[in-house]
């Protein structure tokens, strides 16, 4: 496998207030060429190599036989190699969607943990941060979407402050498949489920259940009625744009129509790192706080709460020492009173500074 694509240091990728604004009144963020060319080709080359079944960690383990005109819009495989006997193009299809890579490849913890994400990442939910998740999404020619969702809904997070970064892979429009944006229904409660899998606020007093979530026929997704109160915007992205957004918004993407083009996109899903969650299981829920939050990767910051560890050494902060991690976090500021005058003072409000109670 060739090597990890050497860049020079690049400069943080500072948010521009513009952007800020975009992010909060729209619900989503295009950030044009956040991830470098170089770094795109080896991310599609990897894609490729796994579409095959070329990829060290594939190798011993091949997937079942199915028919893969029957696929759905949500269908998932796992890393298993394709079928040997199948022509390219045949394999390339065995694949639409794949989970938690990052917990088996090097190349795609990596890219969780993308500085340059996570810059902008800091300023939109930061300063600190936990890598919950990745999605590899291949959707060859022909395959359906997905239908309208809320991240929320399946990773809930408390006080919630989840957010997705889609890094586009290939060129995505309408015709292959891009996402659609319920632009505005990021200020939409995250409605709950009929029954079964799912979360949703409960405590509201009117709120409705709903079923049919991700469903891609309209008819049959309750969120249709949802997403329809809103202007619904096209995201077209380039490869190397990265697409922002939070675990309110409703989105969608429809079937890629085209006859030779794949969309594929790799998603990774963040935190703020002092939210607290039960999702995401990979080690034993934390003894004390009975969350999950260790399972999940402290990527920037700091947290009072428990994190796990990159299994592939990436840096981050996760990998620094607890001190080093304190005196790199960014303090609030605080209004003191000033007992003389009855005014406001404004103090930095570092909890490693010990009050003189002289």
């Amino acid at each position: 496998m060739a090597a990890p694509v050497a860049q020079p240091k690049a400069e943080p990728y500072r948010v521009s207030v513009r952007e800020y604004n975009l992010f909060r009144s729209q619900g989503f963020l295009v950030v044009p060429g956040l991830v470098t060319p170089e770094e795109i080709a080896e991310v599609r080359a990897h894609t490729e190599d796994l579409m095959q079944g070329r990829l060290p960690e594939q190798q011993g383990s091949v997937m079942g036989e199915r028919d893969t005109q029957g696929d759905s819009g949500v269908t998932m495989q796992g890393l298993e190699a394709p079928p040997a006997h199948l022509s390219p193009n045949e394999k390339a299809e065995y694949f639409l969607r794949i989970h938690m890579l990052h917990q088996k490849l090097e190349l795609h913890e990596r890219y969780l943990l993308h500085p340059r994400v996570l810059d902008v990442l800091q300023a939109l939910i930061g300063p600190d941060i936990l890598a919950l998740q990745t999605m590899l999404f291949l959707k060859p020619p022909g395959k359906p979407g997905q239908g309208w969702h809320q991240d929320s809904y399946y990773i809930p997070t408390h006080p919630d402050s989840l957010c997705g970064a889609w890094i586009a892979i290939d060129d995505c429009d309408e015709l292959n498949g891009t996402m659609w944006m319920a632009t505005g229904s990021q200020h939409e409660p995250v409605y709950p489920p009929v029954s079964g899998y799912g979360y949703g606020d409960q405590t509201l007093g009117d709120i409705t259940a709903v079923g049919g979530v991700s469903n891609p026929d309209d008819e049959q997704n309750d969120l249709t009625r949802i997403a329809n109160r809103h202007p619904q915007l096209l995201v077209t992205a380039k490869a190397g744009d990265v697409v922002f957004f939070g675990g309110h918004i409703l989105h969608r993407s429809k079937k890629n129509y085209t006859t030779d083009r794949f969309r594929r996109a790799f998603v990774g899903h963040y935190c703020n790192a002092r939210s607290f969650t039960q999702w995401g299981a990979e080690a034993p829920p934390d003894p004390l706080t009975g969350g999950t939050n260790n399972s999940h990767i402290l990527a920037r910051g700091d947290t009072h709460l428990p994190f796990g560890l990159p299994r592939f050494g990436t840096p981050c902060a996760a990998l620094l020492p607890s001190e080093e991690r304190k005196r790199a976090s960014t303090f609030a500021a605080t209004m003191m009173g000033d007992m003389d005058s009855g005014l406001m003072g404004e103090t930095d409000a570092d909890p490693t500074v010990e009050e003189d109670d002289e």
